[in-house]
């Protein structure tokens, strides 16, 4: 009895997390009779994202991953992508890396069946392959091989002889000059000055 009431109880009040992937699923691609109501169930993520403090983008390049400690600070970037079967828990951020002079500009793209552990942040340019785990606030800003593990070493302080351009660039911005820079590398011809 107890257990066909709590299975109702799941059925008509799911957990934050179920119901963020439900609609994601309906924003990504409605069908039916769904279709007209596709940007109420964007301002639906959007308020769990909020009571949440998380941002993760409906979009068809992240795919649903398992978050065993609920949605909770998870960041990640509007051109990441993520592969199927991930597990990502608390206070992750996968972000863009969107600063003109940095070698890693660009967005993650994250593997199937990798495992993210808590804290971790993975910036920029960086590729994480198939079955890699990330240790919990563990930094990568290089590429890991697949089936790889990545720990968190001593940190270590860089210092550098110019002063650094720390200017933040939207990310639509960043995205379209790495398209230029990669037509004039294909091409060629130098690149225009990017403007400060």
């Amino acid at each position: 009895m107890w257990q066909v009431l709590r299975n109702l109880r799941d059925r008509l009040f799911p957990s934050p997390e179920e119901r963020f992937w439900r609609n994601r699923e309906y924003i990504v691609s409605p069908k039916g009779w769904r279709k007209p109501f596709r940007k109420l169930y964007v301002l639906a993520n959007r308020r769990i994202l909020v009571r949440c403090n998380a941002n993760i983008p409906c979009v068809k390049n992240v795919s649903p991953f398992a978050t065993p400690h609920g949605l909770a600070g998870i960041y990640v970037s509007f051109g990441a992508k993520v592969g199927p079967d991930c597990t990502i828990l608390h206070q992750v951020t996968i972000g863009s890396n969107t600063f003109r002079d940095s070698a890693g500009m660009g967005a993650p793209v994250i593997g199937s069946n990798v495992f993210i552990g808590a804290g971790a942040k993975i910036i920029g340019k960086v590729t994480v392959g198939d079955n890699a785990r990330i240790g919990a606030n563990c930094v990568v800003t290089r590429d890991v091989p697949a089936n790889a593990t990545v720990v968190l070493p001593a940190p270590r302080i860089i210092p550098h002889e110019s002063p650094r351009d720390n200017t933040f660039v939207p990310w639509p911005v960043a995205a379209r000059e790495l398209e230029e820079a990669q037509k004039h590398a294909e091409a060629g011809t130098p690149p225009p000055s990017s403007p400060v």
